[in-house]
C-alpha cells in the first residue's frame, strides 16, 4: 500500500538523505534507524493518525503527544506535521496541573501517548478537564521499516501546521508559541549555514524535548542537514563520559563512532567538567581524545549564560576546543550566535545576528534605536537597549493571545515589518581580533554582550545600572563560590541594593577567615578589585542549592520569594 506525505521541506529533505545513513540512534540499546526507516514509519503514522479520527482533516489542529526522547518521538512529531496540524510535545517530568493546563489552553484535538506514559496520560485526563482531547496511546516502534520505496510526494500545502511551545511563564500563566513550518525550515538553514551541520555529523542529544533547544537545534536542524542524532537522555556524567570515550579505548566498538557535535547547558559542562577526575586513568585519556577540535567538531553552550570558569575548564580538558555561545528563546529560535573561528568566540559574548536575522538595539527610557557606530555615550560608555528582532526566523503570535501578542511587537519606520521585542538588554561592541568576517561572512562587526532581562536582570541602585549576569560571572570565577545567582531587592536608600544566592564549595564552606563559612564581607572584599564598589553585594544568602528548570534556568522572582521573604 503506497502512503503519501505532503510536499514539506522537511519531508524531501529527509527523502533525499542517503536512505541507509543513521538517522536516530538510541544509545543505551545501540538500536538505529535509518533515513529510509524515518520516511516510511512518518507515513504509516500518518495514516494510523488518520485512522484514529475517522479521516477527519486535521489541519491546523494541535495534537499534544507525550513520548519518550528516541525514534518513537521523532516519529510522532513529523507524523503531525505531516497532517498539517500542530505538534505539541508535552513533558512527562512536569505535574499534572501544569499537562491540564496546556491541553485546556491549546484546545488539543488528540492527545498521543506512547505505553511508557500510558498511566500518567489517563491520570492527566481522568480529572479537571473542562476539555478533554481523545487519549490514543501509542505502540513502540520495535524495528524501523526496511525502506520508504512505497512512500509518494503529494502537492498538499502545509499552511496551517506546525509546532507549539510553551513559555516557561515567569512573568505570568505559560503562553503557547506556534513556529509554523516556514519559520521551522527558515531557523533550520539559518543554523545549518551558521554551523555547518552535514550529514557526517553525529549530535549524542542530552536535552528534554519540550525546548526550543532540544528540539529545533539539537533535532529537527539535524534531520534537516542529513546527521545522526544520538540520543542519551536523562543526561547523566558517568554515560556521557562512557559513550564519548567509546571509539578510543581498547577493544572498542565498530559500531560506535566519534561526537562531533555537542550542544547543552552550562549545568552539564559543569559537571562533566567536575566528575571527569573520577573517571579511571585509561577513561580520562581516552575521553580527553574524544572532546579535542579534532574529534569533536562543535561544541555549544546554552539557555542560560556560561561562567567564564567552566569555558576556561573545557578548553584545557579537550586541549584547545573552545564552547560557542549563542543567544536564543522560544518566540526566535536562535537569532544570536559566536562564530564557528575560535577567536569568534569571545568571553561572556553571544556572537552576531545568524544568517536570515535581522537585530537591533533600542533604548528602554527613550526609546531611540542605537546605530551601529553609535555604541557609546557622550561619557564614552557603552549604551545598553533591549534586543528586538525580525525576519522569517522569528514567530508570529501567542496562540489565542492578541493581546500579548501585540504588546511584544512594535511597528518598524522602514516598512520593513515589525520588530519582537525580546525583553533582554545588551550592549554592542567591536572585540579587537574577532568579527572579521573572514571564515563567515555574517560574523563580523560588533558583536552583542547580554546584561540581563530587563525585568530581573538590571538591577538600578544609586543611579546606576547594573547587570546580574556581570556579578554572577565575576562570582563564579571565586573557588569559594559553586553556583550563583544574583538580584535586585527593594531599598529605600538605593533604589535597589545587590544581593547574592549562592552554593559554597568545600573551600568556601571551610576556608573563610579563621577557617569559618564565607561571609558577605568575606565575599566584599574578594571582589573588591574586580567589580566598583556599588555592583558588591550588600546581602548574601548561602543555600545548598539554587533550584533551576529543565535548562539550567533560575527563576529569579520565585527565588527572591524563597529566600528573602
Amino acid at each position: 500500500m503506497t502512503s503519501t506525505l505532503p510536499s514539506s521541506p522537511i519531508f524531501e529533505a529527509i527523502a533525499k538523505h542517503d536512505p541507509k545513513s543513521p538517522a536516530i540512534i538510541h544509545s543505551a540499546s545501540n538500536r538505529c534507524f535509518c533515513y529510509g526507516s524515518l520516511l516510511h514509519n512518518v507515513a504509516a503514522a500518518k495514516d494510523t493518525l488518520a485512522a484514529m479520527v475517522n479521516g477527519k482533516p486535521l489541519a491546523g489542529e494541535r495534537i499534544a503527544f507525550l513520548a519518550e526522547n528516541g525514534y518513537d518521538y521523532v516519529v510522532t512529531f513529523l507524523s503531525i506535521l505531516s497532517h498539517d496540524a500542530i505538534a505539541l510535545p508535552l513533558a512527562h517530568t512536569h505535574p499534572n496541573p501544569e499537562l491540564r493546563y496546556v491541553l485546556e489552553n491549546s484546545g488539543a484535538a488528540l492527545f498521543l501517548a506512547t505505553e511508557k506514559f500510558q498511566e500518567k496520560a489517563k491520570e492527566v485526563v481522568k480529572e479537571g478537564l473542562n476539555h478533554t482531547p481523545k487519549l490514543e496511546i501509542l505502540r513502540k516502534i520495535e524495528t524501523g521499516a526496511v525502506s520508504a520505496e512505497d512512500v509518494k510526494f503529494s502537492s498538499q500545502s502545509v499552511d496551517n501546521g506546525g509546532f507549539m511551545l510553551y513559555t516557561s511563564g515567569t512573568t505570568n500563566r505559560p503562553k503557547g508559541v506556534i513556529l509554523s513550518v516556514p519559520t521551522m525550515i527558515a531557523q533550520a538553514r539559518s543554523l545549518i549555514e551558521a554551523w555547518e551541520y552535514t550529514p557526517s555529523d553525529l549530535l549524542l542529544h542530552v536535552l528534554p524535548l519540550h525546548h526550543i533547544h532540544g528540539t529545533i537545534n539539537a533535532l529537527f536542524t539535524p534531520l534537516m542537514a542529513g546527521a545522526a542524532v544520538e540520543f542519551a537522555y536523562p543526561f547523566n556524567a558517568d554515560t556521557v563520559w562512557k559513550r564519548l570515550a567509546m571509539p578510543f579505548l581498547p577493544h572498542s566498538s565498530p559500531s560506535k563512532r566519534p561526537i562531533t557535535f555537542l550542544t547543552a547547558v552550562p549545568t552539564v559542562y559543569n559537571r562533566l567538567n567536575a566528575s571527569h577526575p573520577t573517571l579511571s586513568p585509561e577513561m580520562q585519556e581516552a575521553t580527553r581524545t574524544a572532546i579535542t577540535p579534532q574529534y569533536m567538531r562543535l561544541n555549544i553552550s546554552g539557555s542560560a549564560a556560561l561562567p567564564t570558569p567552566t569555558k576556561a575548564a573545557w578548553t584545557e580538558l579537550s586541549s584547545g576546543n573552545v564552547l560557542l555561545e549563542r543567544y536564543g528563546m522560544t518566540e526566535v529560535g536562535m537569532a544570536l550566535s559566536c562564530g564557528l573561528a575560535f577567536e569568534d568566540r569571545v568571553d561572556g559574548s553571544v556572537g552576531w545576528p545568524l544568517p536570515s536575522v535581522e537585530a537591533r538595539l533600542v533604548e528602554s527610557e527613550t526609546g531611540e534605536v542605537i546605530r551601529l557606530g553609535e555604541e557609546l555615550d557622550k561619557d564614552g560608555r557603552l549604551r545598553e537597549g533591549e534586543i528586538q528582532l525580525r525576519g522569517p526566523t522569528i514567530f508570529k503570535e501567542y496562540f489565542h493571545n492578541p493581546k500579548a501578542t501585540a504588546e511584544e511587537f512594535v511597528d518598524s519606520d522602514d516598512g520593513g515589518g515589525k520588530w519582537f521585542k525580546t525583553g533582554d538588554v545588551a550592549v554592542r561592541q567591536v572585540v579587537e581580533g574577532a568579527g572579521k568576517g573572514l571564515k563567515q561572512s555574517w560574523a563580523k562587526g560588533p558583536m552583542y554582550f547580554i546584561r540581563g532581562r530587563k525585568s530581573v536582570d538590571i538591577i538600578k541602585t544609586g543611579g546606576e545600572k547594573v547587570s546580574a549576569l556581570e556579578i554572577e560571572r565575576e562570582l563564579l570565577s571565586l573557588p569559594e563560590i559553586e553556583e550563583a545567582a544574583v538580584v535586585g531587592l527593594p531599598s529605600e536608600q538605593w533604589g535597589q541594593k545587590v544581593a547574592a544566592v549562592v552554593v559554597l564549595s568545600e573551600t568556601g564552606l571551610t576556608g573563610g577567615r579563621g577557617g569559618k563559612q564565607w561571609g558577605v564581607m568575606d565575599l566584599r572584599r574578594a571582589m573588591k578589585d574586580r567589580l566598583a564598589n556599588y555592583k558588591l553585594p550588600q546581602e548574601l544568602r548561602v543555600v545548598k542549592a539554587i533550584p533551576r528548570n529543565a535548562m539550567g534556568k533560575v527563576n529569579k522572582k520565585t527565588l527572591i520569594k524563597d529566600v528573602f521573604q
